[in-house]
This record gives C-alpha cells, sequence and structure tokens, in this order.
C-alpha cells in the first residue's frame, strides 16, 4: 500500500517532500574509502585501464556495455579522452589502493530537480570483481548521493538479459521495479530494461550494512569475507 495524505476533496495525494529542490548538481570530487578509493576519469588512466581490462580470460565483461572492447591503447585513450569531458554521464576511475585503475563507473541521468540519480556504465577489470574494493567503489556512490547531495531516489538500470548485474543490483540493496520493454537499443539489437532503486529512507539501515560489511575486521588474512553483506542487512 503507498504511503498517502488526503486532500479537502477525499482525494489520496503523496505524503509532502522534505528538503530543497533542486538539490546540488554533483561535483566532480574524489571519493576515498578502505581499499581504495573513485576519482575523476582522466585521459590518463587510459593506460592503466587497458592493462586492467586485458587481463580478463575473455571479453564477455563488455558484452553488455554500449561499447565494443579497446582493441588497443589508442582506443582506450580515444574513449578516456571523451569520457574525461564528459557531464552526464559522470565518470569516475576505480583506484586500489596502489593507486592502479581497476575499472570505472559513472553517475547518469542525473536529474537535481527530482533529486533522482542513476549509476552506470560499470565495468570493473577482472582483478576487482568480488573483491571489497568493487563493493565500496558501489557504497562510496551510494553515500555522496545520499549523505552529501540529498537526493531522494539512486537508480540502477540494465539489459533485462544481464543477470550478473541484476544479481549485483539485489545483493547491494536495490529493489526490483520492473521491466520496461524495448526501452531502448545498443549494438544493433533490443534492450528490455529492468530497473532497480534505492529510496532515501533505505538508505540509513542499507549503510550500516555496507560499513559494517566493509570493517577490515570482517576480512580474513587472505581478504575474504567472514561474512556476507546479507548477514548484515538483516
Amino acid at each position: 500500500m503507498l504511503a498517502h495524505d488526503t486532500n479537502a476533496l477525499g482525494q489520496p495525494i503523496g505524503k509532502p517532500l522534505d528538503g530543497e529542490f533542486p538539490r546540488p548538481y554533483p561535483p566532480h570530487v574524489q571519493l576515498s574509502g578502505h581499499y581504495g578509493s573513485l576519482v575523476p576519469l582522466t585521459k590518463d588512466h587510459a593506460e592503466g585501464l587497458h592493462i586492467a581490462f586485458s587481463e580478463a580470460p575473455d571479453i564477455s565483461g563488455w558484452t553488455y556495455l554500449p561499447i565494443d572492447p579497446w582493441p588497443d591503447l589508442a582506443a582506450a585513450q580515444r574513449w578516456c579522452d571523451q569520457a574525461q569531458d564528459s557531464r552526464d554521464p559522470q565518470f569516475y576511475t576505480i583506484l586500489d589502493q596502489n593507486a592502479r585503475p581497476s575499472g570505472f563507473c559513472s553517475l547518469l541521468r542525473i536529474t537535481p530537480d527530482s533529486g533522482c540519480i542513476e549509476v552506470g556504465f560499470i565495468h570493473f577489470a577482472y582483478r576487482l570483481q568480488r573483491t571489497a574494493l568493487a563493493t565500496e567503489a558501489m557504497y562510496l556512490l551510494m553515500r555522496h548521493v545520499f549523505d552529501d547531495l540529498g537526493y531522494r531516489r539512486y537508480e540502477w538500470k540494465c539489459d533485462a538479459l544481464n543477470a550478473p548485474s541484476k544479481a549485483a543490483a539485489q545483493r547491494l540493496g536495490f529493489s526490483y521495479e520492473g521491466l520496461f520493454r524495448q526501452a531502448t537499443h545498443y549494438k544493433g539489437r533490443n534492450r528490455d530494461t529492468a530497473w532497480f532503486s534505492i529510496l532515501d529512507h533505505e538508505w540509513p539501515a542499507l549503510k550500516t550494512a555496507f560499513e559494517q560489511w566493509l570493517a577490515p575486521e570482517n576480512f580474513d588474512d587472505d581478504s575474504l569475507q567472514r561474512q556476507s553483506l546479507n548477514n548484515f542487512r538483516g
């Protein structure tokens, strides 16, 4: 049942909003954590990203991205040169504790008027996958959006055929909202889009779970988790 008020005519109407709108446009700033950081993507990251992505056993990680695999360093440099100037999507490079580029992600469909923003265009190097930093990178963006900027809705959208992305969204605490059929197309093929979201009132409990999971004491000497994120989410 959707929460609502009732007006003088007896009609159901939405709850009043807290805060002021529009919300701030996200500043493109470094976001730091225990295991690495997110920094504004620049063309200087091209070589490191190209090396990191080249370590993968195959190119399956590129299948659901709107861009093709980089065949060489020159292609990586061209893409990074364009991406660094993009305002929406706003791209971040994920750096590990040794400052090695290990992937990229972005904030996009940035809508300050409604306080809504999407995370997407995510590509993790093979070495980054299933690590604490992979989860922390997503947490850092959420914390920035909800705590620093006061947005009220955080979205995740993906190709409905992309099972790993849908599983990642649910693990990270996003709620599935539905399927938008023939929502778009890319690489010459149709895309039905699966929609997920986190709302501002859901964030405090989720934030606590992330912080408990990311605590250094939750990882053993081999960097393996002692408890899963789901255990902290209750």
